[in-house]
Parts: C-alpha cells; structure tokens; sequence
C-alpha cells in the first residue's frame, strides 16, 4: 500500500525523481491511501496508473472533488510546457516531453474512490482504514491504518486550529507507529495574517501598482478571498479589482461550497445566507486565455491573484514576466517556498529569475504573509500530538527541511518523551 502518491517539486535533483523509478512493480500495490489532493502528495497518481497500478485509490470526498480539477491541470500544464519548449526551442530534449497526459490523469481518476470521515473501511486484505478531518486543505485527512494487529497513523499534512473556513483538526488517540510531517516544526506562526494583508494592500494602493500573489489554487486562493472581504466590509482597505487568473483556482472555489462537512460555522452559515463569502465587491474570473492576456493591460492598483503558489509553472509566470520588473509592482509571497524554486529565489532576494525560457530583473518589491500558512507549526503539532491517549511504540517525523525535521524531534522528546526519528530518505523499516 502507498500513503500518498506526489510529484518532487523544487530542486532540479529532486524534481529529476520524477522521471526516474520510484515504485519498482506499480502493478503490486494493492491500493494508495491519500491524504489530500495537493500536487506534492497526489501528482504522481497519473504516472503510476500508466505504470502499471490498477487497485483503488481512496481518499474523503473533497479530495475526490478537488483531484478531478489538479490533476488534469498539472497534466494540461506539463503539455503546455513541452509544447512551448518545443517551440522556443529552450529544452535540452529532443523532442521535449510531458511526464504524464491529460489522458493518463483521467485514468487515474477512474480508480479514484471517495470514502467518508470516521468511518472504517477495507483497505485489502486484513488492512482497513479510517480517514479523520486534518483541517490543512479541503478534504485533507489523517490516515489510519490497521494491519495484522498493528495501528499506524499517518498525519499527512496537518492543519492548524482556529483557521477560516476549514474545521480544526480532530483528535486520534491510538497510534502503534506514527508518522508526523514536520514542514514548520521549527517554528512558530506569526498572529496578524489581516494586519499583513491590510497592510500590504493599502500600501500598493497609494504606490499606485498592481500586487501579484503567487497563490497555490487549493486552499490559500480561497482564504485570500475571504479574507480580502471581510477587509474590505471592515473598511479597512479600498475596493480594488481582484483577478483570479487561475481556472484551477476558479473550479477549487466551487468545489468548497460543495462540502459543507469540511468548512467551520461561519462558512457554512454564510452559505446557508445566501452569502458568497469568498467574493471580495470588484472580483473578476479568468477563466480563458483571453482573459488572462488581458490583465496585461491593467494599470493601477489591483490584486492579481495566480497559481502556482511557489511560481514554479501556470499562468503566474506570464505575470511576473510582465511586470516583476517594474519597481512600482509588489509580489507578495503567501505559503511555504521550496528550495529551488522561484518563490523561495524572490524570498531570498534575487535580482533576476528564469521565466518562458528568458532572464527577467526583479525590480518589484517583495513582500511575504507567514501567518497564512495551511501547514500547523511546532506549537499545533505538539498540541495534536497531545491528543493521544498513550505514546506510540514509535514515531517518524517526514516532510520537512533537516532544521525543521530535527527541531521538532527534539521539541517532542523534550515534552513527551517519545521514540521519535527522522525517517531516512528510502530508508525500510518494522512496523
């Protein structure tokens, strides 16, 4: 069995993986259980199945939703990138190719079969599982799984508490072997995330530039939204044109209205209202090519809000090749940066970036939101931690950078006095 199923991004030596064998005999695995549809997690889906995997792919409903939406797009993305290096000229290969089809995505998705939270169902044979709320994305779950006498609990990516719009994550109180993400376990978020955006939003105003917002489409596009509503009801900023130029992002944000069982109170009571609470007053949607090239032509202050949230592919590249030149722009930085890519090049200062196969000077000014990450951080994940009723026999801290991945360790023996390691990359262990 396979818990989750994604795609390196990032570094070139990483990504490179992608290419190479990552599951010996596809055809042998009896089923995936995925924690949630984000790309790191569920994009190398598509390629397995044309390797030979032919079990179920189980997830929650919302994960269902939202895979039916970004894996097509991360498919039509990689096609259009090897059309365009085609063309240009700019890839080492001949012929450049995709790593997967738009074709080979709908196959995955055929497999694909939605299973509901808190309920227990048959993995294979002598294995079955439970899906729990994890409060990180729509949909996104931990994964419990029973095998010959053994519990092992899988965090996935796991939310934070007291976040819009998602619930909190929920409570598991049994785990023999856990296996925990660590992507902020060496730090705390900051509070403010408002304050930031009210910030940054008022300050681009009176500059007179556009903001550009490198935005993944599942999760952080949706909060944006929300938050740049109750802003502007609150008057605390101004009424600007806000562009989602991002169909992923367009299609995700319906699929959130369709899952009440994920969204917290106020979400579902604005709902239930007739409300449309991710809809600041001057919202314009992309959803062509056509639509896209014309904010080009947009001039003032306005929020461009595009995917990917790391600038490593998608319309947000178009956007920044135009404008991230201009001293006058902001590029506000909302999520994690993986090394390697160009939201973590801007991150850390960098006066050019590679974009469309061309060299760009960054003249625009940088500007980042930690406090809007999806991601708990060292404080949320001790305080899940502690939900359980007695410690596991063993846990092992996975995704996350060496420095955040041995601080939380430390961080967990120092309060529990647990077994904790960090999981070794290929390493095989007893469960």
């Amino acid at each position: 069995m396979l818990l989750d199923c994604g795609l390196f991004q990032g570094l070139k030596e990483l990504r490179l993986r992608n290419w190479r064998e990552r599951v010996p005999d596809p055809g042998s695995v009896a089923a995936v259980l995925l924690s949630h549809a984000h790309i790191d997690h569920s994009g190398y889906l598509p390629l397995l199945c044309r390797l030979g995997f032919r079990g179920p792919i189980y997830c929650s409903s919302g994960t269902a939703d939202l895979l039916a939406v970004v894996l097509p797009d991360a498919a039509h993305l990689q096609e259009e990138e090897a059309d365009r290096a085609n063309r240009k000229g700019y890839s080492k290969h001949q012929p450049a190719l995709p790593l997967y089809t738009e074709r080979d995505a709908q196959t995955a998705l055929a497999r694909v079969e939605p299973r509901g939270y808190d309920a227990l169902f048959t993995v294979a044979d002598d294995a079955t599982a439970v899906l729990r709320p994890a409060g990180h994305i729509l949909g996104s779950a931990t994964v419990q799984l029973d095998c010959d006498g053994m519990r092992l609990v899988f965090t996935g990516d796991l939310g934070r508490y007291d976040r819009p719009i998602l619930r909190d994550p929920e409570t598991v109180l049994l785990a023999d072997v856990l296996i925990v993400e660590s992507t902020y376990g060496d730090r705390p978020h900051p509070a403010g995330a408002e304050d930031d955006l009210a910030r940054v939003v008022n300050d681009a105003a009176r500059r007179g530039g556009a903001i550009l917002v490198p935005a993944f489409a599942v999760d952080r596009t949706q909060e944006l939204l929300w938050m740049l509503r109750r802003l502007e009801r609150a008057g605390r900023v101004p009424t600007l044109p806000v562009y989602i130029d991002s169909p992923m992002a367009i299609e995700v944000t319906d699929v959130y209205r369709r899952h009440p069982e994920d969204c917290d109170a106020e979400i579902t009571r604005a709902v239930a209202a007739g409300e449309q609470p991710l809809a600041p007053a001057r919202l314009h949607i992309a959803r062509s090519e056509q639509d896209s090239r014309a904010i080009n032509r947009v001039r003032g202050p306005a929020i461009i809000i595009s995917s990917s949230g790391m600038a490593t592919g998608g319309r947000i590249l178009h956007h920044l090749a135009q404008r991230v030149g201009d001293p006058g722009i902001t590029v506000l930085l909302v999520g994690f940066q993986a090394v390697g890519t160009r939201g973590r090049a801007l991150e850390d200062g960098a006066t050019q970036l590679t974009l469309l196969g061309q060299t760009v000077p960054v003249r625009a000014r940088v500007e980042r939101i930690d406090a809007l990450s999806a991601h708990a951080d060292s404080g949320e994940i001790l305080r899940w931690l502690g939900g359980l009723t007695r410690p596991p026999r063993v846990t092992y801290l996975v995704h996350g950078e060496p420095q955040a991945s041995t601080a939380l360790a430390a961080a967990i023996r120092a309060r529990y006095a647990w077994d904790v390691q960090v999981a070794g990359d290929g390493e095989i262990i007893a469960l």
